[in-house]
């Protein structure tokens, strides 16, 4: 119902930054929430931001506080996640999610959202 694009992925510096973009489609509308999440190899995905659709309240894994920056723009369907001062332990692949409507589990737990991107890579080199 729900189809999610991520892009803005790629390598860069320690120190360095990135905007990564999320493109909605489909019933966009029933959408509660979008968050990113980030999973390195062999480990589990990672919450790092989430945003609520209608009333754009954000969310921060405290990881990430200070670095990492999550928008919306209503009128393209997308969501943004600005990264800066990047460190090579934020190596992975970052995955938008969409929750369909709110939920005991919050947003914090991959397993509440209903929706999933493809992933992008972020490379951080040292």
């Amino acid at each position: 119902q729900v189809q999610l694009v991520e892009s803005g992925g790629g390598l860069v510096q320690a120190g360095g930054s990135l905007r990564l973009s999320c493109a909605r489609s489909g019933r966009t509308f029933s959408s509660y929430a979008v968050g990113w999440f980030r999973q390195a190899p062999g480990k589990e995905r990672q919450f790092a931001a989430a945003i609520t659709w209608s009333g754009g309240l954000t969310y921060y894994a405290d990881s990430v506080k200070g670095r990492f920056t999550i928008s919306r723009d209503n009128g393209k369907n997308t969501v943004y996640l600005q990264m800066n001062s990047l460190k090579p332990e934020y190596t992975a692949v970052y995955y938008c999610a969409a929750q369909s409507a709110i939920t005991s589990r919050g947003l914090v737990e991959a397993g509440a959202y209903d929706y999933w991107g493809q992933g992008t890579q972020v490379t951080v080199s040292s």
